[in-house]
C-alpha cells in the first residue's frame, strides 16, 4: 500500500485540509505584500532641487514682492526633459532674464547650473514618507533603489537554497515556524532602520524568511493532499498571492508613511508564528526519516479531525511500514544535478524548463516592482493586478486540461513578450492602452509561472523531481535579481528595458515548444519511465506492444 492510499484512508480532502489551507494561505497573502511593498514604500515622489528663493524665508524676503511662486520657480530651476522643473539641476544664481517674454531656451541653457547641493524638495501629496525621500534615492543615487530590490530578491534565492535542505532535515513545520518568526522580527526592525545600508540588510533577512514561508507552505499543502486534490490545494495557494496583491494596495492606501506600512505588514507574522506550533508536521516526511511514532500520532490526529475515528484505531506501525516501502524504493535511485544534466532525454528538458523559470522571475519582478512606470495610479493598478489574476489563474487551469501543457506554456510566455514589446510603440499620451498592455503582459507571466510549476513536476521522474524544481527556483530567483537592474538601461534609451523584458519571455516561449507534452501521462517515478515515454511517443502505432510500464502498486 502506497502512502497516498494511506492518506486517502485518514482523509485527503476533509476538514483538516480545509483548516490547514486557511492557516497556511493567509500568511501567503501577507508574504506577498513584502515582495511588492517597494511599489509603495519605495515610490518616487515628484521632486526638485532645494532653492533659496523658493524654500528659504530670508531669501524670499529679498525677492521682488510682485513675483509669484511660478516666476520664482522659473528663475531658480531650469526646465527638465519632460518640460517641467528639472529634478536634479538648479541655477547657481537666479536667472532674472528668463522673466522676459522674449526669452528663449538659449537664455537659460547656457546659464551656469549645478546639482542639488542643498538637497531636494519632495511632493508629499500622495505619500507622506518613502525610503526615497528618507535617504534621497534620486538623481545620482537613483540606482540604489533597484539595487535594494535586487538585494531583497537575492535574499529569497539564499533562503530557497537554505530551506530546501533544512526542511528535509528538521521538518517542514519547524522551518515554517522559524520563517514566520524571521519575517516578524526583521520586518519590524526594517521600519526602524537608521540608514539605507541597514535597511537593505534587514530587507535581505526578511527575504530569507519569506523563501522559507513560500516553499514550506507549498510542500505542506502538497504532502497532506492526494493527487486528485493537489491541483485544488495549489490553486488555493496561488490565489493567496493574488489576494495578497489586493491586500497590499488596501493597506498602502490607508498608510502613506513607509514606516507605518512596514510595521502593518510585519506584525501579523507574530500571530502566524504563535499558531504555527499547532500545525501538523508532514506525516510523509516523518515516516521517511524514521520518526514512526510521531508520524503515527499526526495521522491519527488528522483522522480524528476528518471524522475517520474507525480508521484512527486501526493505524499501527505495521501499516505505516507497509505504506513506506514504495517511498524507500524510489528514494534509493541515483539523484543529483549531474544526473539531471547528463542523462539522455533529460538534458533538453532541464535547460528548456529552467529558461522558462528564468523568464518568469526576470520579467515579472522587473515590471511588477516598478508600477510607477506602468501607470500613474499605482493603487488602482495594484488592485487590478490582483483582481484580474484570480480569474486568469482559474481560467488557465481549465484551459490546461483542454489544450495541454506545452501549448499553454509557450502561448503564455509568447503573449507576455508580445504585449511588452507592443508597449514600446504606444505613445505615453495613450495611458490607458499602455496600462492595459502592461496588465495583460503581467497576467500572462503569472499564468506562465503556474504552468511551469505543474509542467516541471510532470517532466521529471520522482527521483529527480525536487532537484529539477530546485534548479528552476534558482533560475527564477536569479532572473528576479537581474530584473530590476535592467531598468538602469533606461538611462541610455527609455525603450531599452521594455525591449529586454519582452524579448526574454518571447524567446523562452519558443524554446518551450521543444519540450514534450505530458498531459494524460502518469507521473514518471524513475529515469527509465521517462525514456519509455519517449519511446512510446516515437512509436505511436505500436499499441499491441506497450512500452510504458506502471510503477504503481
Amino acid at each position: 500500500m502506497a502512502f497516498s492510499e494511506l492518506l486517502d484512508q485518514v482523509g485527503s480532502l476533509g476538514r483538516f485540509q480545509g483548516l490547514q489551507t486557511v492557516a497556511l494561505v493567509v500568511p501567503i497573502m501577507w508574504i506577498t505584500t513584502h515582495s511588492l511593498v517597494d511599489n509603495f514604500s519605495g515610490a518616487v515622489p515628484s521632486h526638485r532641487c532645494w532653492a533659496p528663493l523658493l524654500d528659504n524665508s530670508t531669501a524670499q524676503a529679498s525677492a521682488p514682492a510682485a513675483l509669484g511662486p511660478q516666476a520664482l520657480l522659473a528663475v531658480s530651476i531650469p526646465l527638465g526633459p519632460n518640460h517641467g522643473p528639472h529634478q536634479c539641476r538648479r541655477f547657481r544664481h537666479p536667472q532674472w532674464q528668463l522673466l522676459d517674454p522674449n526669452a528663449t531656451a538659449t537664455n537659460w541653457s547656457e546659464a551656469a547650473m549645478e546639482p542639488c547641493v542643498d538637497g531636494w524638495v519632495y511632493d508629499r501629496s500622495i505619500f507622506t514618507s518613502t525610503i526615497v525621500d528618507e535617504w534621497n534615492l534620486v538623481c545620482d543615487s537613483q540606482a540604489l533603489k533597484p539595487m535594494a530590490q535586487s538585494i531583497f530578491l537575492a535574499g529569497v534565492l539564499v533562503g530557497a537554497s537554505m530551506f530546501g535542505r533544512a526542511s528535509d532535515r528538521f521538518g517542514r513545520r519547524l522551518v515554517l515556524t522559524w520563517s514566520y518568526f524571521d519575517v516578524a522580527v526583521w520586518g519590524t526592525a526594517t521600519a526602524f532602520a537608521p540608514t539605507f545600508p541597514v535597511y537593505c540588510l534587514f530587507r535581505f533577512l526578511v527575504a530569507v524568511g519569506s523563501a522559507g514561508v513560500m516553499m514550506n507552505t507549498a510542500v505542506l499543502l502538497m504532502e497532506w493532499t492526494s493527487e486528485q486534490a493537489r491541483t485544488l490545494a495549489m490553486t488555493c495557494n496561488a490565489l493567496g498571492y493574488s489576494f495578497g496583491m489586493v491586500l497590499l494596495a488596501a493597506v498602502a492606501y490607508g498608510l502613506r508613511d513607509w514606516t507605518l506600512l512596514q510595521l502593518a505588514l510585519s506584525v501579523p507574522f507574530f500571530l502566524f508564528f504563535v499558531y504555527s506550533w499547532w500545525l501538523a508536521e508532514s506525516a510523509r516526511w516523518l515516516l521517511i526519516t524514521g520518526r514512526l511514532e510521531k508520524g503515527l500520532r499526526e495521522l491519527r490526529r488528522v483522522a480524528a479531525i476528518n471524522g475517520k475515528r474507525a480508521v484512527r484505531d486501526t493505524l499501527t506501525k505495521e501499516v505505516l511500514l507497509s505504506a513506506l516501502q514504495e517511498e524507500l524504493r524510489v528514494s534509493q535511485a541515483p539523484t543529483g544535478l549531474a544526473t539531471l544534466l547528463r542523462t539522455p532525454g533529460l538534458g533538453l528538458r532541464t535547460c528548456a524548463s529552467t529558461l522558462c523559470w528564468f523568464a518568469f522571475g526576470f520579467t515579472f519582478y522587473g515590471l511588477a516592482l516598478d508600477l510607477q512606470a506602468l501607470d500613474s495610479n499605482i493603487f488602482l493598478f495594484q488592485v487590478l493586478l490582483g483582481v484580474l489574476d484570480m480569474p486568469a489563474k482559474i481560467g488557465f487551469l481549465m484551459l490546461l486540461r483542454c489544450l495541454g501543457r506545452r501549448p499553454m506554456q509557450a502561448a503564455s510566455l509568447v503573449l507576455a513578450g508580445l504585449c511588452i514589446l507592443a508597449n514600446m510603440l504606444v505613445p505615453h499620451e495613450m495611458r490607458y492602452l499602455h496600462s492595459a498592455l502592461a496588465l495583460v503582459g503581467l497576467e500572462c507571466i503569472g499564468v506562465a509561472f503556474i504552468c511551469i510549476t505543474i509542467y516541471t513536476g510532470e517532466l521529471f521522474p520522482t527521483v529527480l523531481r525536487m532537484t529539477a524544481v530546485g534548479l528552476g527556483q534558482v533560475g527564477a530567483r536569479g532572473g528576479a535579481i537581474l530584473g530590476p537592474l535592467v531598468r538602469l538601461l533606461g538611462v541610455h534609451h527609455p525603450t531599452l528595458p521594455l525591449l529586454v523584458y519582452g524579448a526574454v519571455p518571447l524567446l523562452s516561449g519558443l524554446t518551450a515548444l521543444l519540450l514534450p507534452e505530458t498531459q494524460g501521462l502518469p507521473l514518471p517515478d524513475t529515469i527509465q519511465d521517462v525514456q519509455n515515454q519517449a519511446v512510446k511517443k516515437a512509436t505511436p502505432h505500436a499499441r499491441e506492444h506497450p512500452v510504458l510500464k506502471s510503477t504503481r502498486f
